[in-house]
């Protein structure tokens, strides 16, 4: 027995010895830029001075190899979160950004930017404990796209948060921080700021297109939301593929050097758009070779290679078009953004370890999904026969979208298990005892090949008709995605598809009096004027996501009041704006737009109603640089609860040059119970009170301000479609 004892004894003490062993040889062995008691500066050192100069050319692009001597995995910098882990794996698809942008909902979108970084972190560590590091699968976003939506024909304006700097601004910064989290010593994920600068079509060109950008217009309209997330610390800025006022933006010494750089202290990692440096001798012909396209990216400041042109690197420096040092210096800003991921560290050193797919698309996850689908929808039209009761005896729901997935998910999307349509959400809502019918009735964009009509006139044996129309990403998206398009995903034609309109006539004939709901879905405005006449009650939906089905129905059902707001001015015809290649912002957003829209910038219905107080100002003098304070109070003057989107917008009355009519500086959403107000304040800044000189630089001059507050702009046209009329004050400034 005690023989026994004592060899237990003896042989735990031998395992533990050798176990210390291991681990002190792991010590000895583990080299400088494992070691994670060094600084970051010291570790990023000692490994670039251990590679050779393909190795270092092969770190900087996209697809890193392994390098396996020194235990290094291979690793894709590609990947995509504008909504939700797009093109990877199962998980939450969220609406796709212009939907998220009608939420005039920051708070909320950080809290999806947040979910969205759980589900990445967790589906990186499955993916590495499998061995898998494929495209798609890593911690390095190139997302979100704050490119300025300032033409509805661009098929990739879905992408972005509308056509407001300041609204683009709060979204984006939100999503940053959602996505890079709050950890002081590790990011989450690092996002990217795309694509920098002055993009926004048209699609076809893009690779060879100069757009041309006053000083003006770009300081006040293009580069604002940049400087914002370069101020919100974002990792990444993707360099775009045109050229920017003569200059192919990942050339672009003005935009990289002066104004990221110099200006702006940017100390993250530039990385160009994919293919973009091909095309600076492809496209662009600024120069003759790909080894010349590597060494000026280099020079210029281009970190990450999305494509293959500095497998060329070790050419250019054998020609002696860049030094080995300047490319040191390149690589050494782009590996901190994977130490500060933590993928030289063990992998239980970061505190996102423990997330797993126990994480993913999780019933929390879903319901975030449904909110956020919910606060994007804007209603364009009610007269009054929404909210529907969901027991009356029959329903009638049709239209080429109304089954269809493709809207649910816009593109840059993810692939959900459990995509809802239309359909499914009006059948998942209606009483058992009502009867639903349903017929597609038409095509998306061509006519129906067969003469015959079995579909309209349901409308007129039932109580309530609801067409599901609109667009999808087969029309409208990036170059090579939109595979019905015919114009490389841009929309130069405005109109919805002729057919669909034909469509709504023969359902308006045949409902006579009883009501027709049109749901649009799309992310992108387009002519919907005679839409308005036909329909009693118009939802625009935009791709709303797993749970757009659902979220629609609680809102045609009056689970909830809508209060989306548009992001983007829906002009009356292509005609009241300038050429779509024309990038002067004269005449174009609701800032310098001079005919009548159909619906403009911040437009959108209720089922309540609401009543403003008038605007009380802290000063009506202020010297330049103070600031004021302006308030009023809110009511809900209706008989249901509802969220009402507050919006702030400044005037400068009295300016040397021109400026915006007006602009939004402040966004504040609030929940009011029927009967009750609430007070709601802004400060307003000196940066809100700052021109734009025709040189690009920010002055404020002595004269008249005013402000108004609402839940729209100031435009009479809101009012006319029902908006309650938007309070206003003035100041002056001395």
């Amino acid at each position: 027995m005690e023989n026994s004892v004592l060899t237990r004894i003896f042989t735990f003490l031998l395992l533990c010895s050798s176990f210390f062993m291991k681990a002190q040889t792991s010590v000895e062995n583990k080299l400088p830029f494992q070691d994670t008691s060094l600084s970051t500066e010291e570790r990023i050192k000692d490994l670039i001075n251990r590679l050779t100069l393909e190795e270092k050319a092969g770190q900087m692009s996209n697809n890193s190899p392994a390098i396996e001597r020194l235990g290094i995995p291979e690793y894709n910098w590609w990947n995509e979160a504008l909504h939700g882990l797009g093109r990877s794996a199962v998980a939450t698809v969220f609406p796709q950004a212009i939907g998220m942008g009608a939420t005039f909902d920051p708070e909320l979108i950080k809290k999806v930017a947040t979910t969205i970084s759980d589900e990445a972190r967790a589906n990186y560590n499955e993916a590495v404990k499998k061995g898998y590091r494929k495209q798609y699968s890593g911690l390095t976003f190139w997302t979100p796209n704050i490119n300025i939506f300032r033409d509805p024909r661009w098929g990739r304006g879905q992408e972005t948060y509308g056509e407001d700097p300041f609204l683009t601004s709060q979204m984006g910064v939100a999503f940053v921080k959602g996505l890079q989290g709050d950890d002081p010593n590790y990011l989450k994920t690092a996002a990217a700021a795309k694509h920098y600068a002055v993009h926004s079509g048209p699609e076809k060109l893009r690779h060879e297109f100069n757009a041309e950008a006053s000083q003006k217009d770009l300081w006040e309209t293009y580069l604002p939301a940049f400087h914002a997330l370069v101020d919100a610390d974002v990792e990444t800025i993707m360099c775009a593929y045109n050229s920017t006022n003569g200059e192919p933006c990942c050339a672009n010494k003005y935009l990289i050097q002066d104004v990221l750089r110099d200006q702006w202290n940017f100390k993250g990692h530039i990385v160009s758009d994919c293919g973009a440096l091909a095309d600076l001798y492809n496209g662009h012909h600024v120069v003759e070779s790909p080894a010349e396209a590597a060494a000026l990216a280099v020079k210029t400041g281009v970190n990450l290679n999305c494509g293959n042109t500095y497998s060329y690197l070790p050419e250019a420096v054998k020609k002696g078009l860049v030094s080995e040092e300047e490319i040191d210096k390149r690589l050494a800003t782009l590996l901190e953004t994977r130490f500060k991921l933590g993928l030289f560290d063990p992998e239980d050193a970061t505190p996102y370890a423990d997330l797993s797919a126990k994480d993913i698309n999780t019933k929390e996850n879903r319901e975030l999904a449904k909110k956020t689908a919910i606060e994007s929808v804007v209603m364009l039209k009610n007269d009054g026969v929404l909210p529907l009761k969901n027991d009356l005896s029959k329903y009638f729901i049709t239209g080429p979208n109304a089954t269809s997935l493709e809207v649910l998910l816009g593109n840059y999307h993810g692939i959900n298990s459990n995509l809802v349509t239309v359909l499914e959400g009006i059948a998942g809502a209606i009483s058992p005892e009502s009867q639903l019918q349903y017929r597609q009735g038409t095509l998306l964009a061509t006519p129906n090949k067969n003469p015959e009509d079995w579909a309209s006139p349901n409308a007129g044996n039932s109580d309530a008709t609801i067409a599901v129309l609109g667009i999808s990403g087969i029309l409208e998206g990036e170059e090579g995605e939109s595979i019905a398009s015919e114009t490389f995903g841009d929309r130069l034609d405005y109109n919805i598809p002729q057919n669909q309109i034909e469509y709504l006539r023969k359902l308006r004939k045949a409902a006579k009096d009883k009501p027709v709901i049109v749901v649009i879905t799309g992310g992108s405005p387009m002519n919907l004027q005679e839409v308005h006449e036909l329909a009693d009650a118009v939802l625009m939906v935009w791709y709303p996501g797993e749970e757009g089905g659902n979220a629609v129905a609680d809102i045609i059902f009056g689970k909830v009041s809508p209060s989306g707001r548009l992001p983007i001015t829906f002009p009356k015809s292509l005609e009241d704006l300038p050429p779509y290649q024309d990038y002067s912002m004269n005449g174009r957003t609701y800032k310098y737009m001079k005919a009548e829209p159909m619906y403009d910038f911040g437009y959108g219905l209720s089922y309540s109603s609401f009543e403003y107080a008038p605007i009380s100002l802290s000063k009506i003098s202020v010297k330049k640089g103070n600031s004021l304070i302006a308030s009023t109070s809110v009511k809900n003057t209706g008989k249901m609860p509802a969220q009402e989107v507050v919006q702030l917008y400044v005037a400068d009355e009295q300016t040397s040059v021109e400026a915006p009519r007006y602009q939004l500086f402040g966004i504040k959403r609030i929940q009011l119970e029927p009967g009750e107000s609430k007070q709601v304040s802004f400060e307003i800044t000196p940066e809100m009170m700052q021109l734009v000189t025709n040189e690009g630089k920010k002055i404020i001059e002595k004269g008249k301000f005013k402000i108004y507050i609402g839940g729209s702009t100031p435009n009479q046209r809101n009012m006319e479609l029902g908006m309650p009329k938007v309070k206003e004050a003035e100041f002056q400034v001395r």
